[in-house]
Formats: C-alpha cells, structure tokens, sequence
C-alpha cells in the first residue's frame, strides 16, 4: 500500500518552544489514523504543515509525493477541518459549503444536503449565531463530504453532544467504506473513536512515540489486580506503566501480555488479568517520567517497538 503522506525530520519552532521535533512518520494511503497524544504535544502542527496551512522550521513533508505548500495540484487533494474553524464573516452554512463544493472536487452535494438535515443544521441562521455544537456540524459536514483524498479532522467535533459524535463517527465510517480515503482523526476521546481507527500515531512533546496499526496494540498491555506481594512477585520483571495500592491489595498496569502459564498462574493466586483498553494504554505511556530521569514513556514506547522475541529474549 502507498503513503499519502511522508514527514520526513520535521520541526517546527516557535519564538519559546519546539512544537515538533525531528518528526519523521508515514500515513499509509486508504487507512483511517488516530493522531492521538496529549494538548500542546504537536498534532495540530502537524495536521497544519501537512495541509500545508503552516511551514516547518526544517524538514520535510510531501502528500502523494509532491509537498503541498502553495501547491495547486495537491491543495485540492487535502481537507483540514479544525475544532476552530473560521468561516466568511455573517456567511450561512450554505455559503461555507458552496466555497467547499468550489475547493474540492470531490464534493458531494447530496450527502452534504443529508448530513445537514441529520444534524439539524440550521439553514437561516449564520454561522456565527450558531451553538458550538451547530458550528461543529458544519465542519464536520464539510470533512465528510469534501471526500478529499487525504482529510484531517483536528477535533471539530469535540462541539458535538453524545449523540451527534455518534452520528458521525458512523456516516464517517458508512462514506469511508464506499469511498476509500485517507483520514486522520484527533481525538481525546480515545475510547469512542478506537473501533474506526484502523492505525494509531501518538505524539508526545513533539515527538513520534508510537506509529503502530490498532490490531497490533491489542493486549500489548494488562492490569493484575489482587495482594500486593503477589502482583510485586508477578510483575517483577515486567515494564511497570502504573501501579496503585489500597491497603493490602495492589493494581498493576505492565506491558507485555501474560503467557498461558503465567495466567493460570496469576489465577490460581487470587490475582484478576484485566485488559488495558486503548485509551488506557494511551494515558499511561504519556503519563509520568521515568525513574532514570528520561522523558515520559520513553522506555515504554521503546518496550512496544520491540518484537515479542525480543522481549522474551
């Protein structure tokens, strides 16, 4: 399969901080990313040269080969859709998606005209007078039915309730199964968006930490539960994430999945193995320093990048 996009030693520095540093990643062509990490870690940099709305201090970045800053042959290809979109001042949603359908040319008219009357956009109010929420469903409108070949959707749809971010993570996964694209989504909400992500980016204080299909991360990582000593004994010689204590009882979070001995083992002691979910394993790895002093998951990333040979070795 072929990248839509290669970032190659990308920085981007600002006057009192480095946002990405040395950057290098690839995002496969037709896969849905997560670009997933914590606020101010560097994804919104990111997502902004790619579409090539900002430049990088060094490095390089180019979409379907060629870099797309300035670029008219590859501009129309890409679709940004940011939590703080701007529009055309007193424009209506009409107006915002007739500038789309001119900037894409794969709009869709008709789905825009569905995905409008499904989240209630508002056709007689501006865009500015909007709830977030209504704000949110324009946008969201607009990355769907641009069906650009690469779109980025920078959380504007954090402005959408329960319901409405359900309603369109399923016509966004409904449009990408007949019209394969690239998308990538940045969310905190880990959890909600884990069963459209078909491969996980995470960024952490402008570095790439993991780059790892979705299916590859599952039962990377578990939880022990059960008497202190125990779960101490158990996970002795295992890459710790997290570990709390209530009394006599310990809960441990370690990478690494437990062979078939080790759990008949860990059961037979009183000790409950739970699955650690994506969003879990996300919190942990970018969560706390390290004893020697390193960065923040820096030797858990580096335990994930390992094969299961080599940590059994």
């Amino acid at each position: 399969m072929n990248n839509a996009v290669e970032v190659t030693d990308l920085t981007r520095r600002h006057k009192s901080s480095i946002a990405l540093d040395g950057v290098s990643v690839s995002l496969q062509d037709g896969v849905i990313h997560g670009l997933l990490g914590r606020n101010g870690a560097g994804k919104t940099s990111l997502m902004s040269i790619a579409s090539g709305q900002d430049w990088p201090t060094s490095g390089t970045v180019t979409v379907f080969g060629d870099r797309p800053h300035e670029n008219e042959h590859v501009l129309p290809r890409i679709c940004f859709v940011r939590e703080d979109q701007k529009y055309i001042e007193d424009s209506y949603a009409r107006h915002a998606f007739a500038a789309a359908a001119m900037a894409f040319p794969n709009w869709d008219e008709a789905l825009a005209d569905r995905l409008a009357r499904d989240f209630g956009i508002p056709q007689k109010t501006r865009i500015k007078k909007m709830s977030r929420g209504q704000r949110s469903a324009v946008a969201v409108t607009i990355g769907i039915a641009s069906r650009a070949d690469v779109t980025f959707f920078d959380e504007p749809y954090m402005g959408l309730d329960a319901v409405a971010r359900q309603l369109f993570y399923d016509r966004l996964l409904s449009d990408y199964a007949e019209h394969p694209r690239t998308i990538v989504l940045s969310s905190h909400l880990i959890d909600e968006i884990a069963h459209l992500i078909e491969n996980v980016v995470l960024i952490d204080r402008g570095r790439i930490m993991l780059d790892e299909p979705v299916d590859e991360l599952r039962g990377r990582a578990v939880t022990l539960i059960g008497a202190e000593d125990t779960v101490r004994e158990l996970t002795d010689f295992r890459q710790v994430l997290h570990s709390e204590s209530l009394g006599r009882m310990a809960r441990t979070t370690v990478l690494g999945a437990l062979e078939d001995h080790e759990q008949e083992r860990a059961r037979a002691r009183g000790v409950e193995v739970l699955p650690v979910s994506l969003q879990q394993l996300i919190v942990h790895l970018t969560s706390g320093a390290g004893t020697d002093g390193s960065e923040p998951g820096d030797a858990a990333a580096a335990h994930l990048t390992r094969t299961d040979s080599e940590v059994a070795s």
